[in-house]
């Protein structure tokens, strides 16, 4: 038994912006495995993202967080409405009176470690999980600049840094010029039992499924011109679901019509992930920047064949192995190329790839493995802290 499942509960709050994607399923996994594991969690986030599924989860999962659920409007990007939040942040953590603020995101960051950098003789503990955020945005321009200028202002504030890979740690001391001089553990994101559980196919009607954010950084627009590709110099026209939401939903729709697939592309918006990767029989993720995708862990944990790009830590998924697989970014003939010969593979052959792949993960990324190494950290952070 661990420190943290052997020892007395803890007070958590969890802090971050919007409640999408990985950073969410993230969140919510730790905040199941922590209150399973007898601590009281409570959860402060943005009231204008998430939709009807985020209220839909806070309502189930809300009986059980006994910190509860505040949620006030946020902007990604700073405004004024950072000073309403940031007073409501830390209105909540007054109240709350948490051990541990867990931080997730660089605008969770924010919220959670401004107060801290003020208040150098606090009892509680500040953890912080980048989830890829301003590392991962735009290296090299002056906005990455000002935001790693941020980074360091706001690391004597964290009493714990937790990387969920290490291209994200290795982010870390690329751009800010040095390891965390504070707490620091990388904790791998983890993958529950059910989740290895092998998708069936037998349904599947698409030939292809994209599954995330449809925004610049998920390369969408890279796989629509492999489409467009394939079909004009192929003759194959592959049918592919594409499912999520987010701000470039529209051009990418228009930009379906502009290169002449629009009849092989159907989009659907998010819903779950076992359900999506059943209708299609190859699931294609052509980002451009990740940090460790929970949606390619999740597919390859269900033995769904896969065709992914070499970014962020997807590597760390695919291990030795499997790396060699990965493609790069930004490159339409490539995609188009690994498209079109990953769908003449034989079925049984790409399955059994897909299998050995989820025998890898299965040995490396277990959920109980990442909530416990979650307590460890936030253990040692608390006993250095206050003694």
């Amino acid at each position: 038994m661990s420190a943290a499942a052997g020892s007395n509960p803890l007070t958590i709050l969890h802090v971050f912006r919007a409640p999408l994607g990985g950073l969410f399923r993230h969140v919510l996994d730790l905040a199941r495995g922590q209150i399973a594991r007898g601590h009281a969690v409570g959860v402060f986030c943005d009231s204008t993202t998430g939709g009807a599924r985020a209220d839909q989860v806070f309502a189930e999962l809300g009986p059980q967080l006994s910190l509860g659920v505040t949620r006030v409007p946020m902007s990604r990007y700073p405004s004024l409405t950072d000073m309403r939040a940031q007073a409501s942040a830390a209105s909540t953590r007054k109240r709350i009176a948490p051990q541990i603020v867990h931080a997730h995101g660089s605008k969770g960051g924010v919220y959670a470690r401004l107060p801290a950098l003020v208040s150098p003789g606090r009892r509680y503990v500040t953890a912080y999980t980048p989830h890829g955020g301003s590392f991962n945005y735009k290296p090299g321009s002056a906005e990455h600049r000002v935001y790693m200028a941020i980074e360091r202002l706001f690391e004597p504030a964290t009493d714990m840094f937790l990387f969920e890979s290490a291209f994200i740690a290795g982010r870390f001391e690329a751009h800010i010029g040095h390891k965390p001089r504070t707490g620091h553990r990388i904790v791998l994101n983890g993958i529950s039992e059910a989740e290895f559980e092998p998708i069936d196919h037998a349904e599947a009607a698409f030939d292809l499924v994209y599954l995330g954010e449809l925004r610049s950084a998920k390369g969408v627009d890279t796989l629509i011109e492999a489409l467009a590709l394939l079909k004009r110099r192929d003759g194959l026209t592959p049918r592919i679901l594409i499912v999520g939401s987010g701000p470039d939903e529209a051009v990418l729709r228009q930009m379906t019509v502009d290169q002449g697939v629009a009849a092989q592309c159907v989009f659907e918006p998010p819903g779950p992930i076992r359900a999506a990767l059943a209708k299609a029989h190859v699931m294609v993720i052509p980002s451009r920047a990740e940090s460790l995708p929970y949606v390619i862990l999740e597919a390859a944990a269900a033995a769904q064949p896969l065709i992914a790009t070499d970014v962020g830590g997807i590597k760390e998924i695919y291990g030795p192995g499997h790396a060699g697989r990965l493609i790069p970014p930004n490159e339409p003939i490539v995609l188009a190329d690994t498209i079109r010969k990953t769908l003449a593979t034989p079925a049984a052959e790409r399955l059994a790839q897909a299998a050995d792949l989820a025998e890898h993960v299965k040995a490396n990324f277990r959920l109980d493995a990442m909530v416990d190494g979650v307590l460890d950290a936030y253990r040692a952070a608390l006993t250095k802290r206050t003694g």
